[in-house]
């Protein structure tokens, strides 16, 4: 494994100010009636007035990062609503999936079962990037479930390429994770995620949830990127879809993420100066996109 950069004073500095930041929704865990744990962190109204009709609102985050990552809009939207992130199988301390391949049904079920374990009957779904996948996923398995379903940058997978194409993207992830480890990607890779307007908090952000991953279940979400095709589900869900992407983002650009709209028969919105985790370096926009359509989920619920 090649030597991994030093972090410098203050980013040292940084880290623990976003650690101070995340303990204000501190990491929970829940134990499944399938005997797998589920960590995840949560802010919940506290005005029950206020929160009458508004739904949960789940989110699931991307390969590379984690519950935490979702802080910012922790701090507004758990103002009016009960707002759960988790970290998906595999992450975190988050039981990984049995399947060493594992297709975006495995991480729907246990989604399901999370759910489930939390009294959550319906909610609006957030997911970005490969949460989008699983979200994808959830929505057209569960769909009683999905008031409405948000996908920001959202990957589309690699289930409808060639397999050599798959076997490539695929064994090309799983080399740079063994070459770097979870802090050499933090380092290398992280910038990728981000626009080049993005702050230096933004881009610290980033560099400690993906510093973060655990090399199993990193292992694991790849195979589950390869194996994946998000179109092919957004076609079958008949349910409230909306996509956002930024403007700058390279990893799922908006030509990509054009196609998944045209795919779930709805508008791409696009954020100006944000990259490809925008919610968390354009913070102020994304949570009023996510906000604007909770709102308009409230009260909604899939057909079957």
């Amino acid at each position: 494994m090649s030597a991994v950069p030093t972090a410098t004073a203050d980013q040292h500095a940084t880290h623990a100010g976003l650690e101070a930041r995340a303990a204000r929704f501190p990491a929970q865990q829940i134990w499944l009636a399938s005997q797998r744990a589920v960590s995840y962190r949560e802010a919940e109204c506290a005005d029950s007035q206020i929160n009458g009709g508004a739904l949960p609102l789940v989110l699931l985050h991307g390969i590379g990062s984690g519950a935490a990552s979702w802080v910012q809009q922790f701090e507004v939207l758990g103002a009016t609503r009960r707002v759960l992130a988790w970290d998906a199988p595999g992450y975190g301390a988050s039981t990984p999936v049995a399947a060493e391949s594992p297709n975006a049904m495995d991480y729907a079920t246990v989604l399901n079962e999370w759910l489930d374990a939390l009294g959550v009957e319906c909610c609006v779904m957030v997911g970005h990037s490969l949460g989008a996948i699983v979200a994808g996923a959830f929505a057209v398995a569960y769909p009683r479930r999905v008031a409405g379903l948000l996908l920001l940058s959202p990957a589309g997978g690699y289930g409808a390429a060639s397999a050599d194409v798959r076997d490539t993207k695929r064994d090309q992830r799983l080399t740079m994770l063994n070459e770097l480890g979870p802090q050499g990607l933090a380092e290398k890779r992280s910038a990728n995620m981000l626009s080049a307007q993005a702050n230096d908090e933004a881009r610290a952000w980033v560099r400690w949830n993906m510093s973060r991953v655990i090399p199993h279940g990193y292992e694991q979400a790849t195979h589950l990127l390869a194996n994946a095709d998000l179109a092919a589900d957004l076609t079958r869900y008949t349910g409230r879809v909306s996509v956002a992407v930024g403007a700058d983002d390279i990893i799922t650009p908006p030509a990509a993420c054009e196609r998944l709209a045209l795919a779930a028969r709805t508008s791409l919105q696009v954020v100006p100066h944000a990259g490809h985790a925008g919610y968390i370096e354009a913070p102020a926009a994304y949570t009023a996109i996510i906000d604007t359509f909770c709102r308009a989920s409230d009260g909604q619920r899939s057909p079957e």
